[in-house]
């Protein structure tokens, strides 16, 4: 749903537009009528084009020579890869935890808005696994930001189309396809969500130009988030 186009128009920051919420979420961001710009940030090109829509080509090791790009009204964080794409623990930290943290803060001292970033779901700072510990860590971090509102989204296993394979996740999605009816009542919190769903979750609860911290499960992502609060 797009409410009105009639509120003032705004400029959208996306990183991770290449990944699989990210490419979901981009196209929504370019037919909402809430911004007259969309920037993309990333390692590579992406094979769009759009009147509205900028690509900045960065080096998130260097991200602060780009600071002055990056200037927008709502940023939508969907960066984010897996211990075995990542190829160690350090490189998985580097992603996951310090680009995030280097992209909420540029953006905070450029006074954007609203940060809205995919987490997931079991984040926890005091995890014993080290993939939820750098998720809370990352959390933590990013609530320390100055903006309006920020939104931390944590879905489950993500389900849908992926740029790339990952065979792990593939035969996980059909398993959880299978299971998902069975998980009622509390164990509904452990079913897949669409990215699809979470990219129009972020897109909506930008919409609600609200303020504080706000944590979206992924069962209420799965239910669907109002535009309004």
């Amino acid at each position: 749903m797009d409410p009105s186009s009639s509120a003032p128009q705004k400029v959208a920051l996306i990183a991770g537009a290449s990944g699989l919420v990210g490419s979901q979420l981009l196209p929504l961001l370019l037919s909402s009528g809430r911004y007259t710009k969309v920037i993309s940030v990333g390692r590579r090109q992406l094979p769009l084009m759009h009147p509205r829509l900028e690509q900045r080509i960065v080096d998130f090791e260097r991200l602060e020579e780009q600071r002055f790009a990056l200037i927008a009204d709502d940023v939508y964080c969907c960066l984010g890869t897996t211990m075995q794409q990542a190829g160690s623990k350090q490189a998985f930290y580097q992603v996951d935890y310090l680009y995030v943290v280097k992209l909420a803060a540029l953006t905070a001292a450029n006074f954007a808005a609203q940060f809205l970033v995919v987490s997931a779901m079991g984040a926890n700072a005091a995890s014993a696994f080290y993939y939820n510990r750098v998720k809370g860590d990352m959390e933590a971090a990013v609530r320390q930001t100055p903006f309006r509102a920020i939104h931390i989204f944590r879905p489950s296993l993500l389900l849908g189309p992926r740029p790339e394979k990952r065979l792990g996740e593939q035969i996980g999605a059909v398993l959880l396809r299978l299971v998902s009816p069975l998980l009622l009542g509390p164990l509904r919190a452990y079913r897949g969500v669409p990215a699809l769903a979470v990219a129009q979750g972020m897109l909506n609860a930008a919409y609600q130009e609200g303020g504080g911290i706000r944590v979206y499960s992924s069962d209420e992502i799965a239910r669907g988030i109002p535009s309004e609060a």
